[in-house]
């Protein structure tokens, strides 16, 4: 029960939901996608990437000085009814749709040696 209220508490936060937004309909994001993305800080998008990571709905990876972030899989089938009912929500919320078209503008104009991976959109 402590687990499935902390994953609440998590998602009950605008910042993060639409992290998680994000990270759920994409392999892996660079901090420097998602603050595109947000259009937020660097600091902000951090802090609420901390918070997810805390609480076990992401994981991260250091690749050079670069970080990147995905959905932990194993946590998603944990909670696979939240994020199923998440998803529903988001979609249909105009904040959603303009994060994804900032990230997608970003990720079309990134520079080739930066800290691009393959992404889905």
């Amino acid at each position: 029960m402590k687990s499935t209220a902390q994953i609440f508490k998590a998602l009950g936060d605008e910042t993060r939901l639409r992290i998680m937004a994000l990270l759920v309909n994409n392999q892996e994001l660079c901090v420097c996608d998602i603050m595109a993305a947000l259009d937020l800080p660097q600091s902000t998008v951090s802090r609420h990437l901390s918070y997810l990571r805390n609480t076990g709905l992401i994981d991260d990876r250091r690749q050079g000085i670069w970080m990147y972030y995905q959905v932990n899989r194993e946590r998603l089938k944990y909670a696979a009814s939240i994020f199923d009912l998440l998803a529903k929500m988001l979609i249909q919320l105009d904040q959603t749709a303009l994060d994804k078209r900032n990230l997608k503008k970003h990720l079309t104009a990134k520079e080739q040696n930066s800290c691009r991976l393959k992404m889905q959109i």
